[in-house]
């Protein structure tokens, strides 16, 4: 199963962190359509940041496993953009979740 975990903060749900972690199963490695959809979002998520932010987020990346703690960028447009992208993501996410509801779950934390 995959794992999705965004921890916010409390105060505005502002994004602050992210981790996608394990495999779907949903079909043999190579013909996981779920597995594939959820790392296309994420990386392409991290991607569309550095393009179009201008920020490149420490990310941590392994076989099954991206994750990254977002900095507050100094310019609050890149800031903005980066948060919508974030967002993208979460809803992008939520929807393969809703449709293969066993092989990928979505957690939301909050953060003091």
């Amino acid at each position: 199963m995959i794992t999705v975990t965004f921890v916010r903060r409390a105060a505005d749900r502002r994004i602050v962190s992210f981790a996608v972690e394990g495999h779907a199963k949903y079909a043999k490695p190579g013909k996981d359509i779920v597995c594939a959809g959820v790392s296309a979002i994420s990386v392409g998520t991290v991607n569309a940041i550095e393009a179009l932010a201008g920020e490149e987020l420490p990310c941590k990346m392994k076989n099954g496993w991206l994750s990254s703690d977002i900095p507050t960028l100094a310019d609050e447009a890149s800031d903005a953009r980066m948060q919508l992208l974030l967002e993208s993501m979460a809803v992008m996410l939520d929807t393969i979740a809703k449709s293969y509801g066993k092989h990928v779950v979505i957690h939301d934390l909050l953060h003091a």
